[in-house]
């Protein structure tokens, strides 16, 4: 388990989730820029990050875009790390034919409303080869309680012995297991109401993520005589565009202009992790992640939802133009 001192390597340019995981359980996200064209984390400063504290490397595959993982991988077999992709924004996307978080140790994916898979609230989900993170996640989804929760305890104390019901457990519906607690976890198992509404909506996953990347080329196709950077993408990258990220040293005049025209826009992230105020401990400073800091300043989201029309497209591109 990643604790008190331990350190995660990942990126600053991403939704603030992705480190405060690793604070909150005593971990230290240190942070390595990003390429100025994937917005991806940069593999060629890793390395120079890893300390003898580092336990894992947790690549984020911002905006739809997938990171090189194959490289990533390298490294931390070299290194004897752990890889957590935060996949929260790609589900569905590929990377050499392989699925998005079937590429590291364990990946998380997010269903919140706006993800390309959302739910009606919260919900998330996590994904493993390794049996033994598996059957900590389960404890630790449900309070560290029952079954799951003993088998956590003796695999994190290094006990052997078979699972037993506690002293005076019985399982009855006066005494179920789910009272007896090994493991200080959490409620966060996902609502019977939101799979439900997942399970209908999956199967309209690929669909939709196919009309993103149609979109996608539309806009890649009608901006590239303008002065606007559009999303890169790798040619082994099969992007799910949850978000259409464009970049320009003119951002708050076209947003302006677009908020004018009735076209909903975001800035995708106004402030890199490493200059965020609960970070100040850490000791960075402007400056430290330059790409990370230009994009910040530059980038900016316009409409790619599955639902859009023609004309709402071309509408958007008039307006951008």
């Amino acid at each position: 388990g990643i604790g008190e001192g331990d350190e995660v390597i990942t990126t600053p340019f991403t939704f603030f989730a992705t480190a405060e995981a690793i604070s909150a359980v005593g971990g230290t996200p240190v942070f390595v820029d990003v390429y100025k064209d994937t917005f991806n984390i940069d593999v060629t400063k890793i390395e120079e990050k890893i300390t003898s504290k580092t336990k894992a490397i947790m690549p984020v595959h911002i905006f739809g875009q997938c990171a090189d993982m194959d490289e990533i991988n390298e490294i931390a077999k070299k290194h004897n790390l752990l890889v957590i992709e935060d996949a929260c924004q790609a589900i569905g996307g590929k990377y050499k034919g392989r699925n998005v978080g079937s590429l590291g140790d364990v990946a998380v994916f997010s269903f919140f409303p706006t993800k390309n898979l959302g739910c009606a609230g919260d919900g998330g989900m996590i994904v493993t080869n390794n049996d033994d993170i598996a059957i900590i996640a389960k404890a630790l989804k449900a309070h560290g309680s029952g079954e799951n929760g003993q088998k956590a305890y003796n695999l994190l104390n290094n006990i052997e012995e078979e699972v037993q019901k506690a002293e005076g457990a019985n399982d009855t519906v006066y005494n179920p297991l789910k009272y007896y607690n090994y493991l200080i976890g959490y409620n966060s198992r996902l609502d019977a109401i939101q799979a439900a509404i997942l399970n209908v909506k999956i199967k309209e996953i690929d669909n939709w993520n196919a009309k993103r990347r149609e979109v996608a080329e539309i806009y890649n196709e009608a901006l590239k005589s303008t002065d606007l950077v559009t999303p890169a993408t790798r040619d082994y990258v099969e992007p799910v565009y949850h978000m259409y990220v464009l970049q320009s040293e003119n951002r708050e005049e076209i947003l302006e202009k677009l908020k004018e025209a009735g076209v909903a826009t975001g800035v995708y992230y106004p402030v890199p992790l490493h200059l965020q105020k609960c970070y100040k401990n850490l000791g960075y400073k402007e400056g430290d992640m330059p790409v990370s800091e230009y994009l910040s300043h530059r980038t900016f989201a316009i409409p790619v939802y599955p639902e859009l029309t023609k004309e709402q497209v071309d509408y958007i591109i008039s307006k951008i133009k």
